[in-house]
């Protein structure tokens, strides 16, 4: 179920395209809240590898000044770290089930 959700808005995210062509300040914004959201991720001790490679992926075409490409990662990443987030939140409950008696 957690997978699906995560899955679902990984999706979502990726899915909506840009009615505009993303600027400089575009990728600092969506790099930031990915930054934050992986951080806190870390914080719980559930950093996904996948969200540190997606957002270097990102800086790497923001440097390339690809903006569009970065800010698509970036908000990727953000997913990513999101979900990370929720799994590390539902399993510190969900192991209580599963706990031999």
């Amino acid at each position: 179920m957690i997978r699906s959700i995560a899955l679902a808005l990984l999706l979502v995210t990726a899915a909506v395209p840009s009615a505009r062509a993303a600027s400089d300040a575009d990728f600092k914004a969506a790099y930031a809240a990915a930054e934050a959201a992986s951080k806190e991720a870390a914080s719980l001790r559930n950093q996904w590898t996948t969200t540190v490679a997606t957002l270097a992926a990102a800086k790497k075409a923001a440097d390339g000044g690809d903006f569009d490409r970065a800010v698509a990662a970036a908000k990727e990443a953000e997913a990513l770290a999101k979900a990370s987030i929720l799994q590390a939140t539902s399993e510190k409950q969900a192991w209580k089930a599963m706990e031999i008696r």
